[in-house]
């Protein structure tokens, strides 16, 4: 899904994405009802902790990886009659089983693009495969907060914003910190989108 072998660092054990624990921002959206169980599909679910969370709270979920590896090791988790189901592919360019989806969720996925043509083509593809009224969950991070030369790929909110309003409508966004607890926290943005009812209309001139 970009050109970094993903599949290299699982193959190292270099996943500082991975900490085996639900994200807090998914946690959150799914037990105040903002996202209700449904069909839900995870792009970029790594070993499937997120995954495995939202089928275990009555989701009925598809989760898909570039990295073989990550796909064999989130199916290790799988218990027997669990409601998830794993698949190895690129979701710019295969179509994910079993769409539509109530709800799309990815953590950290849609901003390892660094050229607007594909983040926008990511969008377009999420706003291919929801239901009428499904909700787009984005975790990526941000512009702000103090300089560091590790951690997730700053994107702006003009960034976002461009990709999404063409295809998606923007529901919500908020500032928070990539794993809170930890000295190396990076500030991020929480994205919620939603599939169109209508065309985005032109930017008004005058």
């Amino acid at each position: 899904m970009s050109e970094r072998d993903w599949n290299e660092d699982y193959a190292q054990g270099e996943m500082p994405w991975d900490t085996g624990v639900p994200d807090e921002q998914l946690v959150a959206a799914v037990t105040s009802g903002v996202i209700e169980p449904g069909r839900a599909l995870e792009v970029g679910c790594g070993t499937g902790t997120n995954a495995l969370w939202l089928a275990q709270r009555g989701f009925d979920v598809v989760a898909i990886d570039v990295a073989p590896l990550a796909i064999a090791a989130a199916r290790k988790k799988l218990s027997a009659g669990g409601r998830c189901e794993f698949a190895a592919l690129d979701f710019l360019t295969a179509d994910p089983p079993r769409a539509p989806f109530d709800f799309v969720f990815d953590r950290g996925c849609f901003h390892v693009f660094d050229e607007h043509e594909t983040r926008a083509r990511f969008a377009a593809r999420v706003a291919a495969v929801l239901a009428p009224a499904g909700q787009w969950l984005s975790l990526l991070g941000s512009t702000e907060g103090p300089p560091r030369d590790h951690g997730p790929p700053r994107r702006s909110a003009r960034d976002v914003a461009n990709a999404i309003e063409p295809v998606l409508e923007l529901v919500a966004m908020h500032a928070f910190w990539f794993d809170a607890h930890i000295p190396s926290a990076a500030q991020a943005w929480a994205v919620r989108a939603r599939r169109r009812d209508h065309p985005a209309q032109p930017s008004t001139r005058h």
